[in-house]
């Protein structure tokens, strides 16, 4: 395997590992500009209890979406180890890839857990808005 493609392997498991850190942002309880976290605060006029409800969701997937981010980490670590050492794509760069695979559906699968226990605890109205903001960060359009 020639210089440049260890290098955009390289690239491409660093790429694999922002992806999940995207994902863990954009619909994660993290109170980023844009973010459903600001939305939810923000846009839906929550009473005393949603809020304290919302808070200790986000303190408990914040806990929980640091494991993941963390595990994901590792696994980009393996792959760029596997990597390094076959030289090529081999069955430990394979076996890797798999491994931060899991590791990126499982922070998305917590991810979408923790967005509908937040839709949970808010009413009808809310609900609506809520789903709709959810179309548009899916999507990037307003359509549901």
């Amino acid at each position: 395997m020639s210089g440049l493609h260890i290098v955009l392997a390289v690239l491409l498991a660093v790429a694999a590992g922002c992806l999940g850190a995207m994902l863990a942002v954009q619909w994660g309880g993290a109170a980023q500009p844009g973010s459903l976290h600001e939305f939810v605060h923000d846009k839906l006029d929550l009473t005393p209890q949603q809020t304290s409800g919302l808070d200790q969701l986000e303190a408990r997937f914040a806990t929980e979406r640091a494991g993941h981010e963390a595990r994901l980490r590792a696994a980009n670590a393996d792959l760029a180890a596997a990597m390094e050492q076959e030289h090529g794509y081999g069955p430990k760069v394979s076996t890797a890839i798999d491994r931060v695979h899991v590791e990126m559906g499982e922070l998305q699968k917590a991810t979408v857990r923790h967005v509908f226990a937040m839709r949970a605890l808010l009413n009808e109205e809310q609900r609506q808005k809520f789903d709709h903001q959810i179309s548009i960060s899916l999507t990037g359009s307003g359509r549901e």
